[in-house]
C-alpha cells in the first residue's frame, strides 16, 4: 500500500509517500516539497499536489492531509481556510482522503461538521514519530516559519494547548522559524563596536539571511522569497542585514554583519529555549527530540541552552525526511486510520 501524506503550510507544501508492506512495515519513503505561498497562490494548490506526486499518482492508494495554511490572510477566518483547502483536495483526488485533526484522523464529512478540528493540527502528525523514538520526551520541530514544542509522556502527546491560540499561551508554539521570521521580530537592538544600536522595523531581512551568512543553512535551503526580491548569495544576505541597521556594505564591514548575525542567532535560539523550559518545568519530561529544517541549527542549540540532552530525529529518519516530518507523520496516521476500519 502506498500512502501520500501532505502538509499544506502557508508557504510550503510538503509531501511524503510511504510504501508499506502487507504487515504495515515501511519499505520506502519518498519526500519532496513545493514553495507555494498560499496567500497569493491558493488556486494553484491542486496542481501543486499532483506535481509533487508525479508519476506515482496511479500507484497511490490514499492521501492524508495536514494543514496550517488556513491562517493565511487570503482567508477571512480559519474555518473558511480549512473548508477551502479541503474542497480543493477533494476536487483533486478520487481516492480515499483523510485529514489530521486535533483528536484523530478525520474523513471529509467529519471535517465539514467541525472544521476547526483540522486547523493547524500538523503537530499531531509529527508527534506520532516522536513517540516511536522516545516514550517520554519533548519534541521540538523547527520549521521554516514556526516551532512546535510537544511534550510526549508514556508514549502519547500530552500537550496542554490544542489550537494555535492556546499553544501560543502554553509555550507549545513559538512563532519563529529557520527561514521566514522577520529579523525585526527577533531583536529590537543589536551590539556593535561596544555600543547598542536599535534596528529598523521594516521587512528588510529574514532569519534565512542570518543563517545563510553564518553557514547554518545551504543556499538550496533558502526556499522562500527574499524580502527585496534579490538573490540568495551570502553577499545578498549581508546587504539585507545591513539595511536592518539602516546601513549598507559601504558602511558596515562583513565582520560587523557576522557579529550582528551571531547575536540575532543567539536571541532566536534563546526564544525557543525559554519555551522549552516552560514546557519542561510543567511536564518534567526527560530529553528533547529535535526535527525540522532547524533541527540542528536552532532546536539542538536551544535545548543545550537550558541544559537538556537532545537527540535528532535523523537517528530514525533521513535529514530530508526530518525537514518534512509532519508530512511523514500524516502518511503514518492515514495508514493507521485505514487499517483501523
Amino acid at each position: 500500500m502506498k500512502i501520500a501524506g501532505f502538509d499544506i503550510g502557508g508557504a510550503n507544501t510538503d509531501l511524503a509517500i510511504i510504501d508499506f508492506d502487507e504487515g504495515g512495515d515501511i519499505n520506502n519513503i519518498r519526500v519532496d516539497f513545493s514553495y507555494l505561498p498560499m496567500w497569493m497562490k491558493k488556486e494553484e494548490l491542486g496542481n501543486a499536489l499532483l506535481e509533487l506526486i508525479g508519476d506515482e499518482i496511479d500507484q497511490v492508494d490514499a492521501v492524508g492531509i495536514s494543514m496550517t495554511a488556513e491562517l493565511v490572510d487570503a482567508y477571512q477566518t480559519k474555518k473558511e481556510g480549512v473548508l477551502d483547502i479541503a474542497n480543493r483536495v477533494k476536487n483533486t483526488f478520487d481516492i480515499p482522503v483523510g485529514f489530521v485533526g486535533l483528536q484523530k484522523m478525520m474523513n471529509l464529512d467529519e471535517l465539514y461538521s467541525d472544521p476547526l478540528q483540522a486547523a493547524a493540527a500538523n503537530w499531531m502528525a509529527t508527534s506520532q514519530i516522536a513517540t516511536i523514538m522516545s516514550e517520554n520526551c519533548i519534541m521540538v520541530d523547527v520549521g521554516s516559519t514556526t516551532t512546535d514544542i510537544i511534550p510526549i509522556k508514556d508514549g502519547s502527546e500530552c500537550a496542554k494547548g490544542r489550537s494555535d491560540l492556546e499553544r501560543l499561551g502554553t509555550g507549545e508554539l513559538v512563532y519563529t522559524g529557520t527561514l521566514r521570521t522577520n529579523v525585526a521580530a527577533l531583536v529590537d537592538k543589536v551590539p556593535l563596536d561596544d555600543s547598542w544600536f536599535r534596528v529598523s522595523s521594516e521587512l528588510f531581512a529574514i532569519s534565512a539571511d542570518v543563517h545563510n551568512i553564518l553557514g547554518n543553512i545551504k543556499v538550496e535551503d533558502y526556499s522562500c522569497d527574499t524580502p527585496d526580491g534579490a538573490g540568495k548569495s551570502k553577499e545578498d544576505s549581508m546587504r539585507r542585514i545591513a539595511r536592518v541597521l539602516c546601513g549598507d556594505l559601504d558602511v558596515l564591514s562583513h565582520l560587523d554583519i557576522i557579529s550582528v548575525c551571531d547575536y540575532i542567532y543567539y536571541k532566536q535560539a534563546l526564544r525557543i529555549s525559554e519555551a522549552i523550559m516552560e514546557v519542561s518545568e510543567r511536564e518534567i519530561i526527560g530529553n528533547v527530540v529535535t526535527t525540522g529544517l532547524g533541527m540542528n541549527v536552532l532546536a539542538a542549540k536551544a535545548a543545550e541552552m537550558v541544559g537538556i540532552d537532545s537527540i535528532g530525529m535523523d537517528d530514525f529518519l533521513t535529514t530530508e525526511e526530518c525537514v518534512v516530518a509532519p508530512a511523514v507523520g500524516t502518511a503514518l496516521m492515514m495508514e493507521e486510520h485505514l487499517n483501523s476500519k
